[in-house]
């Protein structure tokens, strides 16, 4: 691949299924409309020069990623994917990126997943490598990117809804054997949206990863092999906190699955009381609310929201409400819908 590529990845809203990915569970995405843009190009030299328009930055790494060091910023993502992509085996050329996006930053619609598969698409596009041959595989390298060299123990949902997303459907996604399998989520006259809380949140510096530390001692503590052989009469065997841990993980499974079967039916009014069942679990399982998204959500169901919840892996971010017909979407949300997965762009 000579010629200039712009690779797209899209963001994602979780309908529900939240902190399950982790612990072998179900969980329901939808890619979304926003996303990252990465347009490269091979150049001369043996660097890859990365310019990230959004931020009037530029940063030059080595075609092997260089050092794992954290900045804190989007160059771990840049040095982690060319890191993980030659750790891989791929034979990456020098070349000049350009990243821009209009998915919001830490608002729990995923933007680190859609940069790291953009600027994964892109990189193997230059290289010659114009579709990935296994997409799954392509998820769990940009997983480790988040892991090794961003420092946020996320599991596989955000990367598998960016790359598996399709236009009016959701993705129920089976972590323990990673089968997605599309579901119809068309909206008809409802609508869904994202407001923002108001407060920023970051993976790799919230509570997510002590959540997922509680969630591995619990199931070592169990001997089992995955929570998601865990039964509620098992709780009991547990401590505070691990016991309220657990079972939100094992309602919220149970809970994608009652979405699903309201999806097929058609009852959105069902899938608005599940979306506030998820939140207050979240909420007082999880411990991952904060003051602000409790506002919101409640503004939001004040309003007229069949059901709210908060969004992402928690600890700030955005709120995800479902809407009825007639109800007037609110002057700060930005609708969501669910759209196709990524893609190189015709740049024609």
């Amino acid at each position: 691949m000579t010629e200039p590529v712009i690779a797209f990845a899209p963001g994602r809203a979780n309908l529900i299924g939240e902190h399950t990915d982790y612990n072998d569970g179900l969980s329901l995405p939808f890619a979304i409309e926003q996303g990252v843009r990465v347009s490269a190009e091979r150049s001369q030299g043996d660097e890859i020069l990365a310019v990230a328009v959004d931020h009037g930055e530029e940063e030059r790494f080595p075609r092997s990623g260089g050092e794992r060091r954290r900045d804190g910023d989007w160059r771990d993502f840049v040095r982690g994917t060319v890191g993980e992509l030659a750790a891989a085996g791929f034979a990456l050329p020098g070349a000049r990126l350009e990243i821009s996006g209009d998915v919001p930053e830490g608002s729990g619609l995923s933007s680190s997943a859609a940069l790291e598969v953009a600027l994964s698409l892109a990189l193997l596009a230059v290289a010659g490598v114009i579709e990935p041959e296994d997409r799954v595989a392509l998820a769990r390298l940009c997983s480790r990117v988040e892991n090794d060299w961003v420092g946020a123990r996320t599991g596989l949902l955000d990367q598998l809804a960016s790359l598996f997303g399709e236009d009016d459907h959701a993705l129920r996604i089976d972590f323990r054997t990673l089968e997605v399998r599309p579901v119809a989520l068309r909206l008809g006259d409802w609508t869904l949206v994202t407001l923002p809380s108001g407060e920023h949140h970051s993976l790799a510096e919230s509570g997510y990863n002590q959540r997922r530390e509680e969630t591995d001692t619990a199931r070592i503590a169990l001997g089992l092999e995955s929570l998601r052989d865990a039964r509620i009469e098992d709780l009991d065997r547990l401590p505070e906190p691990l016991d309220r841990r657990v079972r939100h993980v094992l309602e919220e499974n149970a809970r994608v699955e009652a979405t699903v079967a309201a999806l097929e039916r058609g009852d959105f009014v069902e899938v608005g009381r599940l979306l506030d069942a998820s939140h207050a679990s979240l909420r007082d399982l999880y411990d991952s609310s904060t003051d602000a998204v409790e506002r919101t959500v409640a503004r939001v169901r004040d309003a007229g929201a069949a059901g709210a919840r908060m969004m992402g892996g928690g600890f700030g971010g955005d709120v995800l409400a479902l809407l009825p017909p007639a109800v007037e979407v609110p002057e700060d949300a930005r609708r969501v819908s669910p759209s196709a997965g990524a893609r190189l762009l015709d740049t024609a």
